[in-house]
């Protein structure tokens, strides 16, 4: 894919080759939402009791940033030469939420690349929350292939404090307790516009609350993706 298909899929989504990218695509099932939502373990457990394969879209972030452009990706390009108090304490979390380059959109026609090259049997299911609705929606074959995993904040606070991982980007700030809060502001906001754009979109969602376990919410993703 060119870097100008690449910005067409970004920013205005698939073109004259929407209906040829949605046939290469149908083996896929999309898993996306907020952060703590419980994306990872539940794709790891479909993947393992459906013989899927697994693509982490947080996994290749790195690789996606290296080969991407400040031209393809500028938002990337000025995260990239901030400090850690710059990128976590000295924003306002709306600046953060509106700035941060895979909230963006931005190399989200990288996952779209690896995806195409990755074998078409026996299926691929892909998680994390860079899989915007906006996005995702003119590439799905069969709607219910595409699931949103939106989390309460207290779950997701709870999600992320039984990990240990809170303060790790936090703690490497001159104010880790105001990184914290933005951090968290910020991912609340986000699964807030993320909630708006599925709902406008008519896209399928499950709210994430502490009241729900594990083998529920897999059950539930499951039968969403007639697995």
């Amino acid at each position: 894919m060119s870097d100008a298909a690449r910005t067409r899929l970004e920013h205005h989504g698939p073109t004259a080759d929407a209906a040829a990218l949605r046939a290469r695509l149908s083996h896929v099932y999309w898993l996306a939402g907020g952060s703590g939502a419980g994306k990872s373990t539940i794709a790891r457990r479909l993947a393992a009791r459906h013989g899927l394969q697994l693509y982490v879209t947080d996994d290749m972030m790195s690789d996606h940033a290296s080969r991407c452009t400040p031209e393809d990706c500028p938002f990337l390009s000025e995260f990239q030469a901030m400090d850690m108090d710059q990128r976590w304490v000295d924003r306002s979390p709306e600046t953060m939420l509106e700035t941060f380059h895979w909230f963006r959109g931005e190399g989200f026609g990288l996952i779209v690349e690896d995806l195409l090259r990755l074998p078409r049997e026996p299926g691929v299911i892909v998680e994390g929350f860079r899989l915007l609705p906006h996005l995702v929606k003119p590439l799905l074959a069969t709607p219910g292939h595409a699931v949103w995993l939106l989390p309460t904040p207290e779950f997701r606070r709870t999600a992320i404090e039984s990990r240990g991982s809170a303060w790790t980007i936090a703690g490497k700030t001159s104010n880790p307790e105001k990184a914290l809060r933005n951090l968290l502001e910020r991912d609340r906001m986000f699964t807030e516009h993320l909630y708006e754009q599925t709902k406008s979109l008519q896209l399928h969602v499950i709210e994430v609350d502490t009241t729900m376990t594990e083998d529920d919410l897999g059950r539930r993703v499951t039968e969403a993706f007639g697995l």
